[in-house]
Formats: structure tokens, sequence, C-alpha cells
């Protein structure tokens, strides 16, 4: 099991290993990160991990580039902890298009 530390709001909860930090807020009822489609496709659990070590699941790259996944950027939804967190929640990435 792992501490998982929100510096938005200095909430900590624990995650088991195997679950994504997504899933390990939901399980004890936090409500640190937005939750949308949950499967990598939308964007709004948008996080940036500060410290500590994760895994990566397939996630859509027009939510997280490259660039962004080498800065620790990644949805919440598809991070799995290996260590203790410290994680920056981001959200949704504002959109460049103008309507």
């Amino acid at each position: 099991m792992h501490q998982i530390r929100l510096i938005n709001s200095e909430e900590q909860f624990h995650c088991y290993t195997g679950n994504s930090l997504l899933e390990g807020m939901q399980r004890l009822s936090r409500k640190g990160i937005p939750v949308g489609c949950r499967g990598g496709g939308c964007g709004i659990c948008r996080v940036q991990v500060l410290s500590g070590n994760y895994h990566c699941k397939k996630m859509s790259r027009e939510h997280v580039n490259e660039t962004e996944l080498n800065a620790g950027i990644g949805l919440a939804c598809r991070l799995y902890p290996e260590s203790d967190l410290e994680v920056a929640v981001l959200g949704l990435k504002s959109s460049k298009k103008r309507l």
C-alpha cells in the first residue's frame, strides 16, 4: 500500500499496489481528483507526479503528450503507484480552439 499526497488540497490517501491513483482515491470516497471516463480518454483527471515512482498504462496523447509524460504529467486513471507519491492535480488541459 502506498501513501498518496495531493499538494493542492493537502489531502492524503492510501492506494493499493495494482490500483490506479483514481481507483485508490475513489475507494476511500475522496474527492481531490476530478473523475471522468476512467479509461484514459477524457483528460479530466490530469495530474503531475512531483515525487515517487509509478508506471502508466495507455492514455490519450491529445491530453498528455510525450513531453508532458516525461515531466511526470499523466491521467490519474492510468497512473499506478510503485511507491509513496506527491501529486499536483492539474485537471483538464485548456483547449486551444475557440468557438
